[in-house]
C-alpha cells in the first residue's frame, strides 16, 4: 500500500545533513522515524507525515504549516519540532514547552480570551463551488460567479451543525413570510370577502403596504442583491441577476408610486386617479425565492449523507490492549500503528490491520455491497469501518487517520461529488448567453407593452417584464447535472461502486466493449495445485518437498500455489542451494543433493531434454483451465504439475448480464492459449487475446478505441495500469494495486465482476436522470419566458403576475433536486439491506 517506497530509500543519504522533523507539521501527530512514512524535502528539511493526506496538504502550502505561535508565552514555534500540541475548538495549538503546554490544557480559555465562535468546520477547511470548481477559498462565503453557496471540499463526519447559510435564509425566509401574508391580505382581501382595502381607504392602504414590504426588500432580500451586484461586476450575469432587476423593478416602481403619485402621466393612473403599486409581488416574490433556497439548501445538505454515514463508521473510540495486557478506551485519533486493539462482538473495526488472535466473521458489504460475511483469523487483514459480528479479536493497527481505506474511499466520493460532468458544459453555455437574452426579452416586452397595451399601458409594461426576468432564472439550470453526480456518487459508494469523477460515470454509461484480464478479474488470483504427475520411481512426496523448496523464493502467483499445496500436505520445505531465475523459462536449483528443474517447455527444450509423451497429458490440462509446469530433476523429465486459477463465483453470471445489455466482452490475459480458452469456454466468451504483455493489453484498448469503439478496461494489477489508462474507463478491481486505482476512473471495492454491472446501472440511471434533469429546466425556462411576456394576453385577458412567476421558477429547482435525489433508491441489485 506504501507509495513512497522509493521515495525513501532515495533520500537516506540526505538525512544526515538535513534534519528529520519529529512531528508531523500538519496535524501535530508524533511520527515514529523508524517507521514507513510519506514525507516532503522543503529548504533543505525533510518533514515527515502521518500519512500521504497530511503530506498533499503541505505540499500544497508549506509556509502555513512551518510556524505556530505558542497561545501561552507568545513565541514563534517550529510545528514540527513543538514540544507539545493540543485540540481546542476544533484547532490545534503548538507550544514551546511542556510547561505552556500544561498551563494551557488547565485553563485555554484565558489564553485565547475573546477569540470568535469556531466555524462549524475545522480552521482551513476549503470552501468550493458545486457549479464553479475552480472556485476554491477559505472558509464559508458565496460564488462570485454564480452566486451559489460555497460547500466544504473536505466533508467532516461530526455533525457540524446545520448549514450556517441554511440558519441565515430560513431566518430571512420567515420575516419573509410574516410580512407577506398580510400584503397579500390587503391587496386579495376584496376577492376574499374581506375588503380590508375599502376600509382603510386606497391612500392609508397603499402606506401600509409601503411599510410592510420596505424590510423584505431592503434587509430579507439583501443578500439576493449582493450576488446580483457581484454578478455584474464579475460580469458573469447570473439569476442573482435577473432576480435583483425584477425585485428591484417591482419595488422601485411602487416606491415611486406611492410618493410621488403625480410624477406618472394619465396613462399609468387608475379609476380615482390612483397609480397601481407592486409591493405584494416584489414581498412574496422574495418569499418564494427563500423557500426554494432553503429547500435546496436542505436537499444538498441529504446528498452528502451518503459521505457522512461512511465518515460515521469508523468508530469514535477504540479498545488498546496495553503491555500490561489491561484495555483501554482511548479516541481513534490516538491511536497509532502497531497499537494492539481488542474488538469485540457486534462492535466496528476501528482502523486498517491484522488479526493477531481470535476468530470471527466481519460483514464488509458497507465497503464492498457484498451482503456475505467473511471469515477472519489470524493473518487476516481488516478493514476499518466493517462491522465484527459473533467473535471477538486482538488486531494490530496497520493504517490508521488518512490512510485508511476507508479514508480513501470518502476522499474519493468528495473528490467525485464535486467533478463537473462534461454534458454539464452544455448547460454552462446556455446559461452564458441565457441571462443577457433574458434582460433583452424583459426590455422587448416593456416596450411592446407601453407601446400597443390597453391602458394603463406603462403599468402592464412593468408587470410583463418584472414577470420575464424573475421567471427565466437559469438556477434550475445550473443544479441538473451536480445534484444527480453528487447523489450518484454517494449512492455508488454504499454499494461498492467507487466513482474517480463525473466524466468516467458519464463514459461508462456509453460504454459498449469490454475488456476483462483473467487472473484476479474473472479468477481468484490465487492459484491452487491441482494434479502432480510423476514418471516411474520418483516419490511424490519427496518431489513436492523438493519444488516446494524451490519455489518458495519465487514471486510467481504459481509458486504460491506450490508451496501452499506442500503444507497443507503437511510437507515442509528445505534449503536450496545455487537457486537461479530464468526469465521467461523457470527457476533451477540444488536440493537434498538432486539438481531440479522447474518451468515451461522452453526451459526444457534449451537443454536438449526430450518432453515426448508428457506433451499430450500437459495439453490435456490446459483445455481443462490448469497451468502446466514441468519438472526436472538430475537432467532427467521426473513429470509435471498443474496449477489452477478458481473462477470467482459471481463471475458466470454478471457476464450473462453484461452480454444481455449487449457489451462485447474481451477476455485479455497473459496466460497460454489454450488455458485461456478453456477459462473463456467455460464463461460463454467468445474473444479472447492471450500471451498479452502489458503494452500489448494498451495496444488492445487503443486498436479497439480505433475501431470507434467505447472501451472499458477492468483489471487488478500493476501490469494493467498502461491499459486502464488507455481506455475510455479504466475500472480497478478491488483490493489490487494503488497503481490501478489511480489510472482507473471507476474502482470496485470487491474486485467482482457484478460490481460492474451495478457500475453500468448506476452510471445509465445517473446520465438519463441529469437528461431529465436537463429538460425539466430547458423547456420551463422556454416555456415560461413568452407566457410571462403576456403571448397568451390576447387569449386569456390578463397576465402572468410576478408571484406566480416566481412560485414558478422556484417549483422548477425543487423538481430538479427531487428528481436526483431518487437516485438514492437506486436498485443496484446488491444485497436488500445495502441502503
Amino acid at each position: 500500500m506504501n507509495h513512497d517506497h522509493h521515495h525513501h530509500d532515495h533520500h537516506h543519504h540526505k538525512h544526515e545533513h538535513s534534519a528529520v522533523m519529529t512531528r508531523d507539521p500538519v496535524c501535530g501527530m508524533t511520527v515514529d522515524p523508524n517507521a514507513e512514512k510519506p514525507e516532503a524535502d522543503y529548504h533543505g528539511t525533510t518533514y515527515r507525515f502521518c500519512g500521504p493526506n497530511c503530506r498533499d496538504r503541505f505540499q500544497k502550502d508549506p509556509e502555513n504549516y512551518l510556524n505556530a505561535e505558542d497561545p501561552v508565552c507568545g513565541m514563534t514555534v517550529e510545528r514540527a519540532r513543538a514540544a507539545g500540541v493540543e485540540h481546542h475548538q476544533g484547532e490545534r495549538f503548538f507550544f514551546c514547552s511542556t510547561g505552556c503546554a500544561d498551563k494551557f490544557k488547565a485553563n485555554p480559555d484565558h489564553y485565547l480570551g475573546d477569540r470568535p465562535e469556531p466555524e462549524a468546520m475545522p480552521k482551513g477547511t476549503l470552501y468550493t463551488c458545486p457549479m464553479d470548481p475552480e472556485i476554491v477559498q477559505e472558509g464559508p462565503g458565496t460564488c462570485p460567479k454564480c452566486g451559489m453557496a460555497l460547500e466544504p471540499m473536505t466533508p467532516s463526519a461530526e455533525d457540524t451543525g446545520p448549514n450556517p447559510e441554511l440558519v441565515d435564509f430560513s431566518r430571512r425566509f420567515w420575516v419573509s413570510v410574516a410580512l407577506a401574508v398580510p400584503l397579500l391580505i390587503l391587496t386579495m382581501g376584496s376577492m376574499l370577502g374581506l375588503p380590508l382595502r375599502d376600509w382603510l381607504g386606497e391612500r392609508t392602504s397603499v402606506w401600509i403596504e409601503l411599510v410592510l414590504a420596505t424590510p423584505v426588500v431592503l434587509w430579507a432580500a439583501q443578500p439576493f442583491f449582493v450576488r446580483g451586484w457581484n454578478s455584474i461586476v464579475n460580469r458573469s450575469p447570473n439569476m442573482w441577476t435577473l432576480i435583483m432587476l425584477g425585485v428591484g423593478a417591482a419595488y422601485g416602481y411602487s416606491v415611486v408610486a406611492t410618493l410621488i403619485p403625480n410624477a406618472f402621466p394619465a396613462g399609468f393612473r387608475q379609476m380615482g386617479g390612483q397609480v397601481p403599486v407592486y409591493f405584494e409581488a416584489s414581498a412574496v416574490i422574495v418569499a418564494l425565492i427563500f423557500l426554494g433556497q432553503v429547500l435546496e439548501l436542505r436537499a444538498r445538505e441529504r446528498t452528502g449523507s451518503a459521505i457522512k454515514a461512511l465518515m460515521n463508521l469508523a468508530p469514535k473510540t477504540a479498545i488498546r490492549v496495553g503491555d500490561n495486557g489491561q484495555d483501554e478506551e482511548v479516541p481513534l485519533e490516538a491511536v497509532h500503528a502497531g497499537d494492539r486493539l481488542r474488538v469485540r462482538p457486534g462492535e466496528r473495526i476501528p482502523v486498517d490491520g491484522v488479526v493477531i488472535q481470535g476468530q470471527s466473521s466481519v460483514d464488509e458489504s458497507m465497503i464492498t455491497g457484498e451482503p456475505v460475511p467473511v471469515e477472519k483469523t489470524e493473518g487476516d487483514a481488516l478493514t476499518g469501518g466493517t462491522f465484527n459480528k459473533q467473535g471477538s479479536l486482538v488486531m494490530t493497527a496497520e493504517r490508521v487517520g488518512g490512510d485508511t481505506v476507508l479514508s480513501q474511499i470518502v476522499d474519493m466520493v468528495a473528490k467525485a461529488q464535486r467533478s463537473r460532468a462534461p454534458i454539464q458544459g452544455l448547460a454552462d453555455r446556455v446559461s452564458a448567453w441565457f441571462v443577457p437574452t433574458v434582460v433583452f426579452a424583459a426590455a422587448l416586452a416593456f416596450v411592446v407593452w407601453a407601446l400597443v397595451g390597453p391602458s394603463p399601458s406603462f403599468v402592464y409594461a412593468i408587470v410583463a417584464a418584472v414577470s420575464v426576468l424573475i421567471i427565466a432564472c437559469p438556477c434550475a439550470l445550473g443544479l441538473a447535472t451536480p445534484m444527480s453526480i453528487m447523489t450518484a456518487t454517494g449512492r455508488g459508494a454504499q454499494a461498492g461502486v467507487l466513482i474517480k469523477d463525473a466524466e468516467a460515470l458519464e463514459r461508462f454509461a456509453a460504454v459498449d466493449t469490454l475488456i476483462v484480464d483473467k487472473t484476479g478479474t474473472l479468477t481468484e488470483g490465487r492459484p491452487k495445485l491441482t494434479d502432480l504427475d510423476l514418471q516411474a520411481g520418483h516419490d511424490r512426496s519427496d518431489v513436492l518437498r523438493w519444488i516446494a523448496s524451490l519455489e518458495r523464493g519465487s514471486e510467481h502467483p504459481l509458486a504460491e500455489a506450490i508451496v501452499a499445496g506442500a503444507k497443507d500436505e503437511g510437507i515442509e520445505p528445505v534449503d536450496v542451494a545455487q537457486f537461479e531465475s530464468i526469465t521467461g523459462q523457470g527457476v533451477v536449483g540444488d536440493v537434498e543433493g538432486h539438481t531440479l528443474w522447474l518451468g515451461n517447455a522452453a526451459l526444457f527444450e534449451q537443454r536438449q531434454i526430450d518432453l515426448g509423451a508428457v506433451q499430450e497429458r500437459a495439453e490435456t490440462l490446459r483445455e481443462a483451465g490448469k497451468t502446466v509446469m514441468f519438472i526436472g530433476v538430475d537432467q532427467q523429465l521426473a513429470g509435471l504439475v498443474a496449477v489452477r486459477d478458481p473462477i470467482k463465483t459471481h463471475t458466470k453470471a454478471a457476464i450473462r448480464t453484461l452480454a444481455g445489455q449487449g457489451i462485447h466482452l474481451v477476455m485479455a490475459t497473459g496466460d497460454n492459449a489454450t488455458t485461456a480458452q478453456a477459462v473463456a469456454r467455460e464463461l460463454g466468451i467468445d474473444d479472447v487475446r492471450a500471451g498479452l504483455t502489458p503494452e500489448g493489453k494498451q495496444q488492445l484498448v487503443e486498436s479497439l478505441r480505433e475501431q470507434g469503439r467505447k472501451v472499458a478496461m477492468a483489471g487488478d494489477g500493476i501490469n494493467d495500469a498502461p491499459a486502464l489508462a488507455a481506455a475510455d474507463v479504466g475500472v480497478a478491481m478491488g483490493t489490487g494495486a494503488d497503481v490501478a486505482v489511480e489510472s482507473a476512473g471507476l474502482t470496485l471495492v470487491k474486485g467482482e465482476l457484478n460490481g460492474l454491472v451495478r457500475a453500468r446501472t448506476l452510471a445509465q440511471a445517473t446520465l438519463r436522470n441529469i437528461k431529465q434533469n436537463l429538460f425539466f429546466a430547458f423547456i420551463y425556462n422556454s416555456l415560461g419566458v413568452p407566457v410571462a411576456a403576456g403571448v397568451l394576453y390576447p387569449w386569456l385577458g390578463a397576465l402572468l403576475s410576478p408571484m406566480l412567476a416566481a412560485a414558478a421558477m422556484s417549483l422548477s429547482s425543487v423538481s430538479v433536486i427531487s428528481n436526483a435525489l431518487r437516485l438514492r433508491a437506486l436498485k443496484l441489485g446488491e444485497s436488500a439491506k445495502a441502503d
